[in-house]
């Protein structure tokens, strides 16, 4: 069993930034991929980013990338999301899952979300 619990969501301007944390606990963190996703309303929930506990990251999605950096702490076993450049678009309620075998798809463990709302 792996926990996931977000952190760090709220309002921003179009233009600022926040910075999500995903705090995971369970007996074999280091066994999971990471990743962001996220949902707007009405909308189909959306891979952001992803990164092992080694470091490597996958490819960001387009609609995040350059604007968005994934990162961990391995001593607090902990991923961040830091979101710069927000857009309105950018809106959704953001989740952190964990998967054992996928980067993209297959997530096993997933987080209560947190809501980022950027106002125009």
């Amino acid at each position: 069993q792996v926990q996931l619990v977000e952190s760090g969501g709220g309002l921003v301007q179009a233009g600022g930034s926040l910075r999500l944390s995903c705090a995971v606990s369970g007996r074999t963190v280091g066994n999971y991929i990471v990743g962001w996703f996220r949902q707007a309303p009405g909308k189909e929930r959306e891979f952001a980013a992803a990164i092992s506990w080694s470091g490597y990251r996958a490819p960001y999605a387009d609609s995040v990338k350059g604007r968005f950096t994934i990162s961990r702490d391995s001593a607090k076993n902990t991923v961040y999301l830091q979101m710069n450049s927000l857009k309105p678009e950018d809106t959704a309620v953001y989740y952190c899952a964990a998967s054992s075998r996928s980067w993209y798809t297959e997530y096993d463990y997933w987080g209560q979300g947190t809501q980022v709302t950027v106002s125009s």
